[in-house]
């Protein structure tokens, strides 16, 4: 089973966390919460579930920025983005009234202006142990967080030292990523495997987080939002591995039980970091997607809409034929979600921000 994955995953898997809600803020009233408590911008870092086209400029496989890939975003033009249109972080800074997207900071067209409203650092492929990045020649998270410097002197430049301290500090930083971790790297390669059991490689992953918070507070970082992992044996391409139709219930517990350990580290932070935390569960919202699709709009909930949608992402989805309404889609490809699965995952996300994360 293992050469049989390795022969498949070529590419490193990532795979979008979604958001999960409870009925709460409307977005009229968000956007005014946001405003009276100064939230400036959202800062991303992760992986391809938030990666707007970074890797176009790696020198890496992990890329799509060709046909299908943009299919709906704005003139069907591809940006990297590992969808057929926006990300839920597009969705949730138009939801705070910033720009409808986040531009990847590695864009050779980004602006002084976007500097303002967000940019995202992520690369797709990456993940916690920066031993999953490396596999696939991606951006680390240290070599996120290099670039996030990089970034506060160009607006240091733009707008003054003292303006962008107060951007950064009235900032929400988000962080994705965590299933790379998992099915690129411990489930393929021998590394990790020999050096942990998978209950301690799951804590090993939760000290790079808590490493990695450290980091970004020193920087100037005061709200960080961290989402889980979703349940990844109701990937399509997961499904085809194992030979299943249903989703596969040892991954999603694992899912699971790195989830728990990921709140339990964020209640710690606020005591001994200083960082005001915030979860977003993506473990429900995707099983309860997948469950009843209908409740969503959906109609197609086992497989992507590019090719046969059970196997192809990222390079083998290139110029692939896709279904007709990627709106009735749960998944695009065989493993991230369509922009109309973003767009309802940003929309319920939004709604369950408290207002206190936001003080």
């Amino acid at each position: 089973m293992i050469m049989m994955i390795k022969k498949i995953l070529v590419l490193a898997l990532a795979l979008t966390p979604l958001l999960l809600v409870s009925e709460a803020l409307d977005i009229h009233q968000l956007k005014q919460i946001a405003t009276r408590h100064n939230v400036t911008c959202i800062l991303v870092f992760g992986d391809s579930s938030v990666d707007a086209g970074n890797n176009n400029r790696l020198d890496t496989t992990i890329k799509s920025n060709f046909h299908p890939y943009g299919k709906d975003f704005n003139n069907g033009l591809p940006t990297g983005r590992f969808s057929d249109g926006r990300l839920a972080t597009d969705f949730i800074a138009e939801g705070f009234g910033f720009k409808n997207v986040i531009p990847a900071f590695l864009d050779p067209k980004i602006n002084n202006e976007d500097l303002l409203h967000g940019v995202s650092f992520a690369s797709a492929g990456s993940g916690y142990d920066d031993l999953t990045a490396n596999l696939s020649k991606v951006l680390s998270v240290p070599r996120q967080l290099v670039y996030f410097k990089h970034y506060k002197i160009h607006l240091s430049k733009y707008v003054g030292l003292k303006r962008a301290e107060e951007i950064v500090s009235n900032a929400i930083f988000v962080v994705s990523m965590g299933t790379n971790d998992f099915l690129q790297n411990y489930y393929l390669e021998p590394t990790r495997p020999k050096q942990f059991t998978l209950e301690q490689y799951q804590n090993f992953l939760i000290s790079r987080l808590y490493t990695h918070a450290k980091t970004l507070y020193k920087l100037g970082a005061r709200r960080l939002v961290v989402v889980g992992v979703p349940p990844f044996g109701c990937m399509p391409l997961v499904k085809t591995l194992v030979n299943q139709n249903t989703c596969v219930e040892s991954y999603n517990k694992l899912a699971f039980s790195f989830n728990s350990k990921i709140k339990q580290k964020l209640t710690l932070m606020k005591t001994t970091i200083g960082l005001k935390t915030a979860y977003l569960d993506c473990y429900y919202a995707i099983q309860d997607a997948v469950s009843h699709p209908l409740k969503y709009g959906l109609r197609e909930c086992t497989k992507g809409c590019c090719a046969t949608g059970i196997i192809e992402y990222g390079d083998t989805c290139k110029d692939m034929s896709t279904c007709d309404d990627p709106s009735k889609y749960v998944f695009w490809d065989a493993v991230h979600p369509t922009q109309k699965m973003y767009q309802i995952i940003a929309q319920k996300g939004l709604q369950s921000i408290d207002e206190n994360f936001l003080l």
